[in-house]
Protein backbone atom coordinates (compact mmCIF):
# COMPACT_ATOMS: atom_id res chain seq x y z
CA UNK A 1 0.00 0.00 0.00
CA UNK A 2 1.74 3.44 -0.99
CA UNK A 3 1.62 6.15 1.94
CA UNK A 4 2.93 9.01 2.74
CA UNK A 5 3.96 11.06 5.88
CA UNK A 6 2.65 14.76 6.34
CA UNK A 7 5.64 17.13 7.02
CA UNK A 8 6.64 17.56 10.65
CA UNK A 9 5.40 20.47 11.60
CA UNK A 10 2.01 19.59 10.57
CA UNK A 11 1.76 22.58 8.56
CA UNK A 12 1.12 22.43 4.84
CA UNK A 13 2.57 24.73 2.18
CA UNK A 14 1.51 26.10 -0.66
CA UNK A 15 2.83 24.73 -3.90
CA UNK A 16 6.61 26.23 -5.02
CA UNK A 17 6.68 28.67 -1.91
CA UNK A 18 9.02 28.51 0.11
CA UNK A 19 8.83 26.45 3.24
CA UNK A 20 10.09 27.57 6.70
CA UNK A 21 12.15 23.81 7.10
CA UNK A 22 13.77 22.72 4.18
CA UNK A 23 11.74 19.98 2.76
CA UNK A 24 12.95 16.40 1.91
CA UNK A 25 10.73 13.84 -0.24
CA UNK A 26 11.73 10.19 -0.85
CA UNK A 27 10.86 8.18 -3.18
CA UNK A 28 11.58 4.39 -2.77
CA UNK A 29 9.42 1.46 -3.23
CA UNK A 30 10.66 -0.21 0.08
CA UNK A 31 8.55 1.38 3.17
CA UNK A 32 11.29 0.25 5.69
CA UNK A 33 13.68 2.52 3.99
CA UNK A 34 11.42 5.27 3.34
CA UNK A 35 10.18 5.10 7.24
CA UNK A 36 14.15 4.94 8.48
CA UNK A 37 15.54 8.33 6.45
CA UNK A 38 12.02 10.14 7.71
CA UNK A 39 12.75 9.25 11.16
CA UNK A 40 16.24 9.69 11.20
CA UNK A 41 16.13 13.13 9.19
CA UNK A 42 13.06 14.37 11.20
CA UNK A 43 15.32 13.90 14.23
CA UNK A 44 17.80 16.80 12.22
CA UNK A 45 15.04 19.50 11.71
CA UNK A 46 13.75 18.43 8.23
CA UNK A 47 10.47 17.95 6.95
CA UNK A 48 10.08 14.73 5.52
CA UNK A 49 7.58 13.03 2.74
CA UNK A 50 7.65 9.77 0.80
CA UNK A 51 6.06 7.89 -1.64
CA UNK A 52 6.27 4.23 -2.48
CA UNK A 53 6.12 5.19 -6.47
CA UNK A 54 7.48 6.92 -8.82
CA UNK A 55 4.45 8.41 -10.41
CA UNK A 56 2.99 9.77 -6.61
CA UNK A 57 6.82 11.03 -6.38
CA UNK A 58 6.26 13.72 -9.09
CA UNK A 59 2.66 14.00 -8.52
CA UNK A 60 3.58 15.26 -5.06
CA UNK A 61 6.51 17.33 -6.72
CA UNK A 62 3.32 20.04 -7.50
CA UNK A 63 1.96 20.14 -3.70
CA UNK A 64 4.87 21.43 -1.87
CA UNK A 65 8.59 23.23 -2.28
CA UNK A 66 10.95 20.40 -1.74
CA UNK A 67 14.70 21.10 -1.46
CA UNK A 68 15.83 17.74 -1.78
CA UNK A 69 14.40 14.68 -4.08
CA UNK A 70 16.03 11.38 -2.60
CA UNK A 71 15.24 8.84 -5.00
CA UNK A 72 15.87 5.03 -5.24
CA UNK A 73 17.78 4.23 -8.55
CA UNK A 74 15.59 0.60 -8.81
CA UNK A 75 11.63 0.83 -8.65
CA UNK A 76 8.75 -0.77 -10.40
CA UNK A 77 7.12 1.15 -13.81
CA UNK A 78 9.84 4.12 -14.02
CA UNK A 79 13.93 3.57 -12.88
CA UNK A 80 15.45 6.18 -10.45
CA UNK A 81 17.27 8.00 -13.23
CA UNK A 82 14.34 8.91 -15.89
CA UNK A 83 12.43 9.80 -12.02
CA UNK A 84 15.34 12.16 -11.92
CA UNK A 85 14.90 13.46 -14.81
CA UNK A 86 10.89 13.81 -15.05
CA UNK A 87 11.67 15.56 -11.69
CA UNK A 88 14.07 18.30 -13.36
CA UNK A 89 12.33 18.91 -15.60
CA UNK A 90 9.18 19.90 -13.88
CA UNK A 91 11.24 21.31 -10.76
CA UNK A 92 14.69 22.79 -12.54
CA UNK A 93 15.70 24.14 -8.94
CA UNK A 94 15.18 20.62 -7.38
CA UNK A 95 18.46 18.96 -6.16
CA UNK A 96 18.53 15.17 -6.46
CA UNK A 97 20.14 12.81 -4.54
CA UNK A 98 20.44 8.80 -5.98
CA UNK A 99 20.59 5.91 -3.99
CA UNK A 100 21.37 2.79 -5.32
CA UNK A 101 22.54 -0.82 -3.89
CA UNK A 102 25.07 -1.41 -6.54
CA UNK A 103 27.63 1.66 -6.03
CA UNK A 104 29.18 1.15 -9.33
CA UNK A 105 30.81 3.52 -11.43
CA UNK A 106 28.43 3.16 -13.84
CA UNK A 107 25.63 4.21 -11.68
CA UNK A 108 27.15 6.90 -10.09
CA UNK A 109 28.25 8.36 -13.61
CA UNK A 110 24.36 7.74 -14.71
CA UNK A 111 23.09 9.44 -11.88
CA UNK A 112 25.31 12.54 -13.09
CA UNK A 113 24.67 12.90 -16.18
CA UNK A 114 20.79 12.56 -15.13
CA UNK A 115 20.93 15.50 -13.68
CA UNK A 116 21.93 14.44 -10.17
CA UNK A 117 23.37 16.39 -7.49
CA UNK A 118 24.94 13.66 -5.57
CA UNK A 119 24.28 9.80 -5.06
CA UNK A 120 24.83 7.08 -1.96
CA UNK A 121 24.99 3.65 -1.88
CA UNK A 122 22.96 1.64 0.13
CA UNK A 123 23.03 0.12 2.85
CA UNK A 124 22.66 4.03 3.61
CA UNK A 125 24.03 4.87 6.98
CA UNK A 126 22.47 7.42 8.99
CA UNK A 127 25.39 9.49 9.17
CA UNK A 128 26.56 9.35 5.76
CA UNK A 129 22.64 9.89 4.71
CA UNK A 130 22.48 13.53 7.08
CA UNK A 131 26.05 14.47 5.92
CA UNK A 132 25.10 14.16 2.03
CA UNK A 133 21.64 15.84 2.33
CA UNK A 134 22.81 18.69 4.54
CA UNK A 135 25.25 19.10 1.72
CA UNK A 136 22.37 18.80 -0.69
CA UNK A 137 20.34 21.86 1.22
CA UNK A 138 23.04 23.89 1.64
CA UNK A 139 23.31 23.84 -2.55
CA UNK A 140 19.56 24.57 -2.55
CA UNK A 141 20.03 27.45 -0.24
CA UNK A 142 22.98 29.12 -1.98
CA UNK A 143 21.24 28.61 -5.55
CA UNK A 144 17.94 29.88 -4.40
CA UNK A 145 20.05 32.85 -2.84
CA UNK A 146 22.12 33.74 -5.77
CA UNK A 147 19.33 33.22 -8.00
CA UNK A 148 16.99 36.00 -5.35
CA UNK A 149 20.29 38.61 -5.23
CA UNK A 150 20.75 38.43 -9.28
CA UNK A 151 16.82 39.47 -9.53
CA UNK A 152 17.91 42.40 -7.28
CA UNK A 153 20.85 43.27 -9.23
CA UNK A 154 18.47 43.09 -12.38
CA UNK A 155 16.25 45.46 -10.77
CA UNK A 156 18.79 47.55 -10.39
CA UNK A 157 19.59 47.22 -13.50
CA UNK A 158 22.82 48.03 -13.05
CA UNK A 159 25.57 45.80 -15.31
CA UNK A 160 28.16 44.30 -13.46
CA UNK A 161 27.60 45.68 -10.22
CA UNK A 162 26.44 42.79 -7.83
CA UNK A 163 25.13 43.08 -4.65
CA UNK A 164 22.05 43.22 -2.16
CA UNK A 165 23.41 44.20 1.05
CA UNK A 166 22.28 47.40 2.57
CA UNK A 167 24.67 49.57 1.38
CA UNK A 168 24.81 48.22 -2.18
CA UNK A 169 21.16 49.05 -2.24
CA UNK A 170 21.44 52.55 -1.20
CA UNK A 171 24.23 53.21 -3.61
CA UNK A 172 22.33 51.65 -6.22
CA UNK A 173 19.30 53.50 -5.79
CA UNK A 174 21.26 57.34 -6.17
CA UNK A 175 23.00 55.91 -9.29
CA UNK A 176 19.47 54.63 -10.52
CA UNK A 177 18.32 58.17 -9.73
CA UNK A 178 21.14 60.33 -11.36
CA UNK A 179 22.13 58.00 -14.55
CA UNK A 180 19.72 59.76 -16.70
CA UNK A 181 21.09 63.17 -15.89
CA UNK A 182 23.99 65.23 -16.88
CA UNK A 183 25.28 66.04 -13.44
CA UNK A 184 28.74 65.50 -12.85
CA UNK A 185 29.22 62.48 -10.44
CA UNK A 186 32.03 61.98 -7.83
CA UNK A 187 32.68 57.94 -7.16
CA UNK A 188 34.36 57.53 -3.74
CA UNK A 189 35.77 54.66 -1.86
CA UNK A 190 38.83 52.25 -1.24
CA UNK A 191 40.85 50.70 -3.81
CA UNK A 192 39.59 47.59 -5.71
CA UNK A 193 36.03 48.40 -4.38
CA UNK A 194 35.16 48.34 -8.82
CA UNK A 195 34.55 52.21 -8.75
CA UNK A 196 35.14 51.88 -12.56
CA UNK A 197 32.34 49.22 -12.65
CA UNK A 198 30.10 51.33 -10.99
CA UNK A 199 30.79 54.30 -14.10
CA UNK A 200 30.52 52.13 -16.53
CA UNK A 201 26.76 50.65 -14.75
CA UNK A 202 25.98 54.81 -14.84
CA UNK A 203 27.02 55.18 -18.43
CA UNK A 204 24.87 52.20 -19.50
CA UNK A 205 21.93 53.38 -17.14
CA UNK A 206 21.86 57.05 -18.89
CA UNK A 207 20.98 56.16 -22.27
CA UNK A 208 23.59 58.08 -24.33
CA UNK A 209 24.87 56.96 -27.26
CA UNK A 210 28.66 58.02 -27.30
CA UNK A 211 31.05 56.13 -25.86
CA UNK A 212 32.17 55.13 -22.74
CA UNK A 213 36.27 56.34 -21.93
CA UNK A 214 38.48 55.93 -18.99
CA UNK A 215 41.72 57.61 -17.85
CA UNK A 216 44.09 56.75 -14.67
CA UNK A 217 45.28 60.28 -14.05
CA UNK A 218 47.37 58.44 -11.75
CA UNK A 219 49.04 56.27 -14.67
CA UNK A 220 49.93 59.43 -16.98
CA UNK A 221 52.40 62.20 -16.41
CA UNK A 222 51.00 65.79 -16.20
CA UNK A 223 52.90 66.68 -19.56
CA UNK A 224 50.86 64.00 -21.43
CA UNK A 225 48.08 64.34 -19.24
CA UNK A 226 46.94 67.37 -21.02
CA UNK A 227 47.28 66.03 -24.65
CA UNK A 228 45.44 62.57 -23.48
CA UNK A 229 42.37 65.00 -22.14
CA UNK A 230 42.47 68.50 -24.20
CA UNK A 231 44.43 67.00 -27.34
CA UNK A 232 46.94 68.36 -29.30
CA UNK A 233 47.74 70.22 -33.01
CA UNK A 234 50.48 68.96 -35.09
CA UNK A 235 53.85 70.13 -34.24
CA UNK A 236 52.66 71.19 -30.65
CA UNK A 237 55.20 69.09 -29.61
CA UNK A 238 57.91 66.56 -30.42
CA UNK A 239 56.50 63.78 -31.83
CA UNK A 240 53.35 65.42 -32.63
CA UNK A 241 53.18 64.27 -36.32
CA UNK A 242 49.23 64.88 -36.24
CA UNK A 243 46.68 66.33 -34.99
CA UNK A 244 44.43 64.64 -32.19
CA UNK A 245 41.16 65.11 -30.60
CA UNK A 246 41.27 64.91 -27.00
CA UNK A 247 39.19 62.59 -24.55
CA UNK A 248 36.77 65.07 -23.88
CA UNK A 249 35.82 65.66 -27.37
CA UNK A 250 36.04 61.82 -28.36
CA UNK A 251 33.58 61.29 -25.36
CA UNK A 252 31.24 63.00 -27.38
CA UNK A 253 27.51 62.47 -26.28
CA UNK A 254 29.23 59.73 -24.51
CA UNK A 255 30.68 59.44 -20.35
CA UNK A 256 34.62 60.43 -19.89
CA UNK A 257 35.70 58.47 -16.61
CA UNK A 258 38.90 59.85 -14.59
CA UNK A 259 40.36 57.64 -12.11
CA UNK A 260 42.02 58.88 -9.54
CA UNK A 261 41.37 62.51 -10.04
CA UNK A 262 42.63 63.15 -6.49
CA UNK A 263 46.52 62.58 -8.12
CA UNK A 264 45.50 65.20 -10.71
CA UNK A 265 48.79 67.99 -10.52
CA UNK A 266 47.45 71.43 -9.03
CA UNK A 267 48.22 72.56 -12.43
CA UNK A 268 46.04 71.04 -14.25
CA UNK A 269 43.58 70.92 -12.27
CA UNK A 270 43.36 74.56 -12.96
CA UNK A 271 42.82 73.75 -17.00
CA UNK A 272 40.16 70.83 -15.93
CA UNK A 273 38.10 73.42 -14.07
CA UNK A 274 37.78 76.49 -16.46
CA UNK A 275 36.84 73.74 -18.98
CA UNK A 276 34.62 72.59 -17.41
CA UNK A 277 33.11 75.87 -16.90
CA UNK A 278 33.38 76.80 -20.12
CA UNK A 279 32.09 73.27 -21.72
CA UNK A 280 35.13 73.91 -24.37
CA UNK A 281 38.38 72.52 -24.70
CA UNK A 282 41.45 74.06 -26.02
CA UNK A 283 44.47 71.44 -27.19
CA UNK A 284 47.82 71.60 -27.18
CA UNK A 285 49.26 74.45 -29.52
CA UNK A 286 45.64 75.71 -30.73
CA UNK A 287 44.25 79.23 -30.99
CA UNK A 288 40.43 77.89 -30.84
CA UNK A 289 38.46 76.29 -28.69
CA UNK A 290 36.28 73.42 -29.41
CA UNK A 291 32.96 72.46 -27.32
CA UNK A 292 32.39 69.01 -26.03
CA UNK A 293 29.47 67.17 -25.08
CA UNK A 294 30.43 64.56 -22.48
CA UNK A 295 29.69 63.79 -19.32
CA UNK A 296 32.28 63.91 -16.39
CA UNK A 297 31.97 61.41 -14.10
CA UNK A 298 35.15 60.99 -11.41
CA UNK A 299 36.87 58.68 -8.77
CA UNK A 300 38.81 58.63 -6.14
CA UNK A 301 40.10 56.54 -2.99
CA UNK A 302 41.50 59.87 -1.28
CA UNK A 303 40.08 61.93 1.15
CA UNK A 304 39.22 65.02 -1.11
CA UNK A 305 38.07 67.36 1.34
CA UNK A 306 40.93 66.48 3.40
CA UNK A 307 42.98 67.40 0.31
CA UNK A 308 41.53 70.63 0.23
CA UNK A 309 41.97 71.91 3.31
CA UNK A 310 45.72 70.78 2.63
CA UNK A 311 45.75 73.16 -0.34
CA UNK A 312 46.56 69.99 -2.38
CA UNK A 313 43.28 70.18 -4.55
CA UNK A 314 41.06 72.95 -5.66
CA UNK A 315 38.39 73.80 -3.45
CA UNK A 316 36.73 75.10 -6.73
CA UNK A 317 37.18 72.38 -8.88
CA UNK A 318 35.90 69.59 -6.22
CA UNK A 319 32.36 71.62 -5.59
CA UNK A 320 32.31 71.43 -9.65
CA UNK A 321 32.99 67.49 -9.76
CA UNK A 322 31.38 66.81 -6.37
CA UNK A 323 27.52 67.62 -7.39
CA UNK A 324 26.49 64.31 -6.45
CA UNK A 325 28.63 61.64 -5.00
CA UNK A 326 28.41 58.38 -4.92
CA UNK A 327 29.77 56.17 -2.31
CA UNK A 328 31.01 52.57 -3.28
CA UNK A 329 31.15 50.44 0.21
CA UNK A 330 34.41 48.10 1.47
CA UNK A 331 33.28 44.55 0.98
CA UNK A 332 33.69 44.12 4.82
CA UNK A 333 30.69 46.19 4.90
CA UNK A 334 28.61 44.24 2.57
CA UNK A 335 27.69 41.23 4.84
CA UNK A 336 26.86 38.66 2.52
CA UNK A 337 27.61 40.36 -0.97
CA UNK A 338 30.79 38.61 0.05
CA UNK A 339 29.63 35.47 -0.96
CA UNK A 340 27.78 36.05 -3.93
CA UNK A 341 30.38 37.65 -5.37
CA UNK A 342 32.66 34.65 -4.82
CA UNK A 343 30.29 32.27 -6.25
CA UNK A 344 30.16 34.61 -9.44
CA UNK A 345 34.25 35.04 -10.05
CA UNK A 346 34.41 31.07 -9.18
CA UNK A 347 31.76 30.24 -11.84
CA UNK A 348 33.71 33.03 -14.54
CA UNK A 349 37.37 31.39 -13.46
CA UNK A 350 35.95 27.94 -14.01
CA UNK A 351 34.20 28.92 -17.11
CA UNK A 352 37.46 30.69 -18.59
CA UNK A 353 39.47 27.65 -17.37
CA UNK A 354 37.45 24.54 -18.74
CA UNK A 355 37.15 23.46 -14.98
CA UNK A 356 34.33 21.64 -13.57
CA UNK A 357 34.28 23.56 -10.13
CA UNK A 358 30.85 24.86 -9.11
CA UNK A 359 30.47 25.62 -5.44
CA UNK A 360 31.82 27.18 -2.65
CA UNK A 361 32.37 24.30 0.93
CA UNK A 362 31.02 25.35 4.08
CA UNK A 363 34.52 25.53 5.85
CA UNK A 364 35.57 27.96 2.53
CA UNK A 365 32.21 30.17 3.41
CA UNK A 366 33.04 30.47 6.72
CA UNK A 367 36.47 32.25 6.06
CA UNK A 368 35.53 33.93 2.88
CA UNK A 369 32.95 36.09 5.60
CA UNK A 370 35.17 36.20 8.36
CA UNK A 371 37.67 38.04 6.70
CA UNK A 372 38.25 41.69 6.08
CA UNK A 373 39.22 42.25 2.59
CA UNK A 374 41.57 44.77 2.49
CA UNK A 375 41.86 44.32 -1.06
CA UNK A 376 38.23 44.55 -1.83
CA UNK A 377 36.65 43.11 -4.85
CA UNK A 378 39.37 42.83 -6.26
CA UNK A 379 41.53 40.77 -3.98
CA UNK A 380 38.45 38.47 -3.74
CA UNK A 381 38.34 37.98 -7.87
CA UNK A 382 42.12 37.03 -7.25
CA UNK A 383 41.50 34.87 -4.75
CA UNK A 384 38.75 33.14 -6.15
CA UNK A 385 40.84 32.75 -9.89
CA UNK A 386 43.88 30.76 -7.74
CA UNK A 387 41.41 28.64 -5.90
CA UNK A 388 39.63 27.58 -9.03
CA UNK A 389 43.45 26.83 -10.51
CA UNK A 390 44.51 24.83 -7.56
CA UNK A 391 41.02 23.02 -7.21
CA UNK A 392 40.64 19.48 -7.09
CA UNK A 393 37.32 18.76 -6.81
CA UNK A 394 33.74 20.76 -7.91
CA UNK A 395 34.14 22.33 -4.66
CA UNK A 396 36.65 24.87 -3.52
CA UNK A 397 38.21 23.65 -0.59
CA UNK A 398 40.23 25.76 2.26
CA UNK A 399 43.68 24.32 0.85
CA UNK A 400 42.93 26.59 -2.27
CA UNK A 401 42.33 29.81 -0.84
CA UNK A 402 45.80 31.94 -0.05
CA UNK A 403 47.22 31.05 3.36
CA UNK A 404 46.21 34.26 4.83
CA UNK A 405 42.77 33.87 3.97
CA UNK A 406 43.26 30.23 4.84
CA UNK A 407 44.50 30.91 8.24
CA UNK A 408 42.48 33.98 9.09
CA UNK A 409 40.91 34.44 12.74
CA UNK A 410 38.43 36.78 12.74
CA UNK A 411 37.25 36.52 16.25
CA UNK A 412 40.08 38.82 17.05
CA UNK A 413 39.60 42.05 18.11
CA UNK A 414 42.31 43.70 15.99
CA UNK A 415 45.20 42.39 14.18
CA UNK A 416 48.76 42.48 15.03
CA UNK A 417 51.15 42.74 12.32
CA UNK A 418 54.25 44.92 11.20
CA UNK A 419 52.32 44.98 7.85
CA UNK A 420 50.10 48.63 7.50
CA UNK A 421 48.33 46.64 4.45
CA UNK A 422 46.61 44.03 6.88
CA UNK A 423 46.00 46.72 9.72
CA UNK A 424 42.65 46.79 9.84
CA UNK A 425 40.91 50.78 10.15
CA UNK A 426 39.71 52.45 13.90
CA UNK A 427 36.34 51.60 12.28
CA UNK A 428 36.46 48.39 11.96
CA UNK A 429 38.40 47.88 15.24
CA UNK A 430 35.46 49.70 16.98
CA UNK A 431 32.86 47.17 15.10
CA UNK A 432 34.52 44.30 16.16
CA UNK A 433 34.56 45.48 19.61
CA UNK A 434 31.23 46.28 19.80
CA UNK A 435 30.44 42.68 18.28
CA UNK A 436 32.85 41.06 21.42
CA UNK A 437 31.35 43.28 23.88
CA UNK A 438 27.46 42.34 22.66
CA UNK A 439 28.50 38.68 22.49
CA UNK A 440 29.89 38.56 25.74
CA UNK A 441 26.37 40.44 27.54
CA UNK A 442 24.49 38.01 25.39
CA UNK A 443 23.11 40.68 23.10
CA UNK A 444 21.70 43.24 26.01
CA UNK A 445 22.23 46.26 24.54
CA UNK A 446 21.59 48.48 27.70
CA UNK A 447 24.80 45.77 29.33
CA UNK A 448 26.73 46.20 26.04
CA UNK A 449 26.16 50.06 26.06
CA UNK A 450 27.83 50.83 29.57
CA UNK A 451 30.38 47.96 29.18
CA UNK A 452 31.63 50.40 26.34
CA UNK A 453 30.68 53.88 27.88
CA UNK A 454 28.24 54.41 25.55
CA UNK A 455 24.53 55.45 25.83
CA UNK A 456 21.93 53.60 24.33
CA UNK A 457 21.28 55.92 21.53
CA UNK A 458 24.79 56.43 20.57
CA UNK A 459 25.18 52.42 20.93
CA UNK A 460 21.84 52.00 18.26
CA UNK A 461 23.47 54.86 16.30
CA UNK A 462 27.08 52.32 15.62
CA UNK A 463 24.66 49.61 15.15
CA UNK A 464 22.74 51.15 12.50
CA UNK A 465 26.08 52.06 11.07
CA UNK A 466 27.55 48.55 10.84
CA UNK A 467 24.63 47.02 8.98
Amino acid sequence: MNAALAPVDGRSHDAHTAPSVPMILVADDDRDMCELAEAGLSQRGYGVSWRLSPDEALAQLDLEDYSVLLVDIHMEGMSGLDLCRAALAKRPDLVVVVMTGFGTLEHAIGAMRAGAYDFITKPVSMDALALTIDRAVRHRAMSDELRRLRRRVDEHELPNVIGDSEAMQRMADIVSRVSETDTNVLITGESGTGKELVARALHERSGRRGPFLAINCAAVPETLLESELFGHTRGAFTDARTSRNGLFVEANQGTLFLDEIGEMPLGMQAKMLRALQERKVRPLGATQEIPFDARLVTATNRDLEGEVTEKRFREDLFYRINVVRVDVPPLRKRGNDVLLLAQYFLERAASRSNKSVTRLGKAVAERIIGYDWPGNVRELENSMERAVALARFDEITPDDLPAKIRDHRPTEVYALSDDPTELPTMDVVEERYIRKVLAAVGGNKTLAAKVLGFDRRTLYRKLKQQD
